[in-house]
């Protein structure tokens, strides 16, 4: 598994090695000694995290977060500046050069691991969210799903989709197409929300393909709610003409005329309860086939792996 590289930016050799010393049993350590070499550290290890002392020679921390922002490949890594006792000021300009995060010295080496931590956490999830509807992507969902087996607890998956959809973006156009996602995506978290409350998770995989995760006993109620939610606001999207018909015209894949109903949606319900999930790519192995078979009735409906393990 690959360890997370942090760059430590410092002039005071022993502080670099003291943050050395504290961090370097959980992450991989680069190092430089002013702003200036910082930013060619960067450019060459692409570090996921940067800490850096605020007053250093040739290229203090707030100049070194100003050059690094201006950077289109290395504006996102998250930076904690490091500044001396009762330096507000330094605090302050350095927050407003584009420092995530702020320590004062001397430090608690456990705090800073703790704001370590949590600062790379939010930024995975950030950097990982679908622009669209703002919920996680595949590198969280994938988290997740591995959270929920090594839990070893009952849980379903429900990997929903729209049914019709390119038909509708064909007429309509990608921007009214954005519409119904997002419209998706806030059913899905309503109904979560509503019936599994902070143990629920949703996550936007692409597309029109969402996943959410909940406790065994709910997904029944949770994918029902979505369904009836989702056919109640679909006819919404169209024109009075192609509601009040109840379809559309539009080309299919190989370029044959075809009619087709409102756009729908079919969900794919993984449990490990009658079968023992040992590894991520099966829950997307099982849910893309019942995805499938959901997709072949036609209408918005779910439907749950009934399979048993054998024992």
């Amino acid at each position: 598994m690959r360890r997370e590289r942090i760059l430590i930016i410092d002039d005071d050799p022993d502080i670099r090695d003291v943050l050395d010393l504290s961090l370097s049993e959980y992450y991989t350590i680069l190092m430089a000694s002013n702003g200036k070499e910082g930013l060619e550290v960067a450019k060459a290890k692409v570090p996921d995290l940067i800490i850096t002392d605020y007053n250093m020679p040739i290229m203090n921390g707030a100049e070194f977060c100003k050059h690094l922002r201006r950077d289109i490949l290395l504006r996102h890594l998250p930076i904690i500046m490091l500044t001396g006792k009762g330096e507000t000021k330094d605090m302050v300009v350095g927050i407003e050069s584009g420092a995530d995060d702020y320590l004062v010295k001397p430090f608690e080496p456990e705090t800073l691991l703790a704001r370590i931590r949590m600062i790379l956490k939010r930024t995975t999830r950030s950097l990982d969210a679908n622009p669209l509807t703002h919920l996680p992507g595949n590198s969280t969902i994938m988290e997740e799903f591995q959270n929920r087996i090594d839990a070893d607890k009952p849980f379903a998956v429900g990997y929903a989709d729209l049914d019709k959809f390119k038909i509708f973006n064909d007429k309509y156009g990608f921007e009214h197409g954005d519409e119904i996602i997002r419209g998706l995506a806030r059913v899905l978290v309503e109904a979560t929300q509503q019936h599994c409350g902070e143990e629920a998770f949703v996550g936007h995989v692409g597309g029109d393909d969402f996943v959410f995760i909940c406790a065994d006993d709910k997904a029944d109620l949770v994918s029902q709610m979505v369904i009836d939610n989702f056919d109640k606001l679909s006819p919404s999207y169209y024109n009075d003409e192609d509601r009040q018909a109840g379809f559309i015209m539009g080309i299919d894949r190989q370029g044959n005329p075809i009619k087709t109903g409102l756009v729908s949606v079919s969900i794919g319900v993984v449990s490990n309860v009658n079968q023992k999930i040992s590894h991520v790519a099966q829950i997307g192995e099982l849910g893309a086939e019942l995805k499938k078979f959901a997709k072949s009735v036609g209408k918005s409906n779910f439907q749950r792996d009934q399979r048993k393990s054998n024992p």
